[in-house]
């Protein structure tokens, strides 16, 4: 079983590319995150086409988030990060896919920093913490997967000084990643890749792809039941070098 979580970066604008993906790798589910459109703008059809049933919450302009499933309809278990009832950032979907309860995430950015924006990246975060503590102590197979916009150790950026202000970077956003981490999760693509440098991020700015500039902004944390069977996991970096493509790549975990 293939699970993925790609930051598409306009379902629309780059559905093309998602589709060849889709059909090359055929991943069983599928995290979307900055969706950048309504729900009504979502392409069901063409998703459905390709062999995937979708849950989505969209929003017009920015964020949005979404969870495919091949050959499956995903079951919506939540579609909103509980703790702020007033929050309409479409940042958080959750469902049941064969048997596994699945999330896909786009947490705040929080730049610039300091300031209203890392403010409510933290309390976003705050809020996640909650959240995914309540879900770890279920017991049951669950995944977190999506850009939490948190590069977790200075190993995940390429040599760099131009992002030491960055909220991607601070210390306080390091820290909501260890106590996630703290809380039992496992950072999948750590886990099978201890010493390797992986990104799954380049920005279009100054020749980053080219230059292999990344960073790691997208995660797959998986609970105890879901760790056991963990057998590989990487990042299709093919897919950001494409015409067109999102400045994410995807990342995926496959499981026993």
């Amino acid at each position: 079983m293939r699970i993925a979580t790609f930051n598409i970066n306009n379902v629309n604008r780059r559905l093309d590319n998602l589709l060849r993906w889709l059909e090359v790798a055929k991943p069983d589910v599928v995290c979307l995150q900055e969706l950048k459109a309504t729900d009504g703008q979502f392409p069901r059809a063409a998703i459905e086409k390709a062999g995937y049933g979708a849950v989505w919450r969209g929003q017009s302009a920015w964020n949005g988030v979404a969870i495919l499933a091949r050959d499956a309809d995903p079951v919506l278990t939540r579609d909103a990060l509980p703790g702020e009832p007033a929050d309409s950032q479409a940042r958080y979907i959750e469902a049941a896919v064969k048997g596994i309860v699945i999330a896909s995430l786009y947490a705040p950015n929080g730049n610039p920093q300091p300031g209203p924006k890392f403010d409510y990246k933290l309390a976003w975060s705050e809020r996640l913490i909650a959240h995914a503590g309540e879900l770890f102590a279920t017991g049951l197979p669950v995944v977190l997967a999506g850009d939490f916009n948190i590069v977790p150790e200075p190993r995940d950026i390429y040599p760099t000084k131009s992002y030491e202000k960055n909220a991607l970077v601070q210390p306080q956003s390091r820290a909501v990643f260890k106590r996630l981490l703290d809380q039992g999760w496992v950072d999948a693509i750590r886990k099978v890749h201890p010493d390797e440098t992986v990104y799954t991020f380049w920005d279009y700015m100054r020749n980053r792809w080219a230059r292999n500039a990344g960073l790691r902004l997208d995660h797959l944390l998986l609970s105890r039941k879901v760790a056991r069977r963990l057998k590989d996991a990487g990042v299709d970096m093919d897919v950001r070098g494409l015409e067109g493509a999102s400045d994410h790549a995807p990342a995926w975990i496959e499981l026993r």
